[in-house]
């Protein structure tokens, strides 16, 4: 045993120890495990074993960690300057006992290195409002910096989307419209191909062209705006043939595949927080205290809201505390009081939002018998267009306040509260959207039994799909015209009232407050249009990537001028999170309408792509018969029912493997987490029996008991006189180690 152990045995420092058999620790496994004598012999020798040899695991962890391939930078290492000079001038010595080819390498790795830093450095440069952001994030801190990073995001999503689809399906047929390829068209016949014009004849008026700007019909519907513009089969440049419907149907598998895996890739950090976050209320407050302020941080007012957001946290958690107290104190009757409130307002909650999507399901009705009857009345005209977007902007506004009011008498938790108001939001703005397309689901297919030659109704709807993909379009506009408008009628007014008016009731109004999760989900209502829109209206992740990037200035200057931070905080640490899941629900939301279009309703046969064929999707298994003998077989097998049961087993099992070691790993948190407790129980033990040592070292030495080892330096501990039928030679000391020792500070 090395001599640099702080409690050791006097003897042979491997019998039993009376003073760390007293730690609490030792004496919680004792109470665990209930060992035997010589298991806990072994135990206790395995431990001052691993002390002992504490010494050389840290040499051996120093010499793999100085290795010259896997050392750190010398400015990461979290030692002070000179022992930084230091590292560096050792790592200089031992560069100079490599072989040459060992020291090119190196040079090579740190040359890359350091051209990969400078490079992102120079990209960081270029990226998109980096000054902004930073200004946004020096006055108001990370959690609302995290909303502004997050329409950031989605700017370049659909730009992203935007190239996917200008690239593979626009672009070619502009090059071929100027005569640099052939066209082939898709044959013609029957009544089912028919497309009357929608082009205004005769002498236009200047309003109708702001009608059909608005609700991209007239001119607009005749573009590279809608699907129907692109009737198109073939693009023959040279002697390639590209097949523009096949290239259209995987684009649009393309761009929702990719916005899965963004997404999932910049969630995962998030995910990783929660799934180990622990619900200790101690730990939150202790996070809160030490670690909660924001050090981004540089206004004052910023600092202050930051200050009450934290007392804010604080007060929540005490009141979850004493919620979760109430609940635990509740009687039978009283459970039975809550659960049975709680039915009622939930069922009162589903009668609104039923009474909302009947509404929503007639205005589409009429809005679309409207259209068919035009008047001569230009605002109502303009109504009768936009009936379903306002019905739903306006079901999106009452709701939420009316789940704020609800939600006060359900009795939950405050952080409950939020979390289940925002999902009951939610499900209300993508709620709206599957209740619109059904609407105009059930008008396309719903005709007589002689009339449904072409598997549609097809004398309403010639080109069904850009008729959904201008509903789309209006919802784009509209939601971007509510945004601005909101801003400038609502929040801009309200803040010359609160700054020049006096009154009590102007105080007490205030200021707008910049609610992170409300804008979140309006933004979210907005990609998740743009997700669906993008099938009917090829355009729309162009028109969506604008309006975001003016969104971004209209949110900055609300924030800056109009709006002050919310009471309630939202942490970064958890909101991009959020906003991630929240996303994630909206992309799940547009797989469902692009696939009932693409698989279960007959295609317009008068426009489109895929006017020759009966179902979108049909184009993929002509295409695979077109194929060599090798890759068809290949297809075949991977679109076959044994090949799907079999990819189903695998995918649950590695589901099932990944769920299990997600629970082995928060197991092994909460484990960790644990002896961090108990080490600082063990530290609190121990500095007690060393404050007892030196109290009993200060007194008089005619009342201390005269003895060899008191006139030596060295005291007995506390647990020596409390084990007085022990030998001297197991003694337990307590001595200062010598200047080597690891354990000198």
């Amino acid at each position: 045993m090395e001599t640099d152990s702080v409690f050791y045995s006097a003897a042979t420092g491997l019998a039993s120890n009376p003073l760390l058999d007293q730690l609490p620790s030792y004496q919680s496994l004792l109470y665990r495990r209930k060992p035997s004598a010589v298991g806990s012999a072994r135990r206790r020798s395995q431990r001052n074993g691993s002390t002992s040899s504490g010494r050389g695991t840290g040499h051996r962890a120093e010499e793999r960690a100085t290795a010259p391939d896997t050392q750190r930078p010398v400015y990461e290492l979290p030692i002070n300057m000179a022992e930084k000079r230091r590292a560096r001038e050792q790592r200089i010595e031992q560069c100079k006992d490599l072989k040459s080819w060992e020291q090119w390498r190196l040079s090579v790795r740190r040359s890359w290195k350091r051209f990969r830093e400078e490079t992102s450095e120079v990209l960081s440069t270029l990226e998109l409002w980096r000054g902004d952001i930073h200004v946004i994030e020096g006055k108001f801190g990370t959690g609302i910096l995290s909303y502004f990073s997050f329409l950031r995001f989605l700017v370049l999503l659909n730009f992203i989307i935007f190239l996917l689809m200008f690239s593979f399906v626009t672009l070619p047929i502009i090059i071929a419209s100027h005569g640099l390829a052939n066209i082939t068209f898709p044959s013609q016949g029957g009544n089912c191909s028919d497309y009357p014009s929608s082009m205004r004849q005769g002498l236009v008026l200047f309003h109708q062209y702001i009608i059909d700007l608005l609700s991209g019909t007239g001119f607009l519907e005749q573009t590279y705006l809608f699907y129907g513009y692109y009737k198109v089969d073939t693009v023959q440049f040279l002697n390639i043939t590209y097949k523009v419907p096949l290239a259209y149907l995987l684009v649009t598998f393309a761009y929702l595949f990719l916005s899965l895996i963004w997404i999932v890739k910049r969630s995962v950090a998030g995910f990783k927080q929660n799934l180990v976050q622990d619900e200790d209320r101690f730990q939150s407050f202790c996070n809160k205290i030490f670690a909660g302020w924001d050090f981004c941080i540089t206004d004052e007012n910023a600092a202050k809201l930051k200050r009450s957001s934290l007392l804010y946290e604080l007060k929540t958690d005490l009141e979850e505390e004493r919620i979760k107290q109430k609940i635990a104190d509740r009687t039978r009757r009283d459970k039975c009081r809550i659960y049975l409130l709680r039915l009622v307002l939930n069922l009162f909650v589903v009668a609104v939002l039923a009474v909302c999507f009947y509404c929503i399901y007639r205005a589409t009705i009429f809005s679309q018998e409207g259209q068919i009857s035009q008047s001569k009345n230009f605002i109502l005209d303009l109504i009768i267009e936009y009936l379903p977007s306002i019905v739903i902007t306006l079901a999106n506004f009452i709701t939420p306040l009316m789940f704020d009011s609800i939600i006060q008498f359900e009795d939950y938790p405050p952080a409950f509260e939020i979390r289940f108001t925002l999902i009951r939001c939610v499900f209300m703005r993508l709620a709206s959207i599957g209740v619109l397309l059904f609407s105009l689901w059930s008008k396309i297919t719903s005709c007589q039994p002689d009339e449904c030659l072409c598997g549609y109704n097809h004398q309403l709807y010639s080109c069904w799909e850009s008729r959904v993909g201008q509903e789309m379009y209006k919802l784009m506009i509209f939601d971007f015209i509510i945004i601005s408008a909101a801003t400038v009628f609502v929040e801009f007014p309200r803040k010359l009232i609160v700054t020049h008016c006096n009154s009590g009731l102007a105080k007490w109004w205030g200021q707008q407050e910049f609610a992170i999760p409300q804008n979140v989900l309006e933004i979210v209502y907005g990609q998740t249009i743009c997700w669906i829109g993008t099938y009917f209206c090829p355009l729309l992740p162009a028109i969506s990537t604008l309006k975001y990037f003016i969104i971004f200035y209209v949110k900055k200057m609300s924030l800056m001028k109009n709006c002050r931070p919310a009471t309630r905080p939202f942490r970064a640490s958890s909101s991009n999170f959020f906003f991630l899941a929240v996303l994630l629900i909206g992309l799940a939301m547009a797989w469902v309408p692009v696939g009932v279009s693409i698989a279960q309703i007959r295609s317009s046969q008068a426009c489109g792509p895929f006017a020759n064929y009966a179902w979108s999707w049909w184009v993929l298994p002509e295409m695979v018969e077109m194929l060599p003998l090798g890759p068809r077989k290949f297809f075949y097998t991977i679109s076959s029912e044994a090949f799907a049961v079999s990819f189903f087993v695998v995918t649950c099992l590695a589901m099932f493997y990944f769920i299990a070691l997600a629970g082995a790993h928060k197991r092994v948190v909460k484990q960790l987490r644990e002896q961090l407790e108990m080490e600082g129980r063990d530290k609190r033990f121990l500095i007690q029996k060393l404050s007892q040592a030196q109290v009993k070292l200060s007194l008089p030495q005619s009342r201390q008991p005269r003895d060899p080892f008191l006139s030596s330096g060295s005291v007995y501990s506390e647990a020596q006189r409390d084990h007085g039928g022990h030998n001297r030679s197991n003694s337990v000391l307590l001595e200062q180690p010598p200047p080597t020792s690891v354990t000198h500070a």
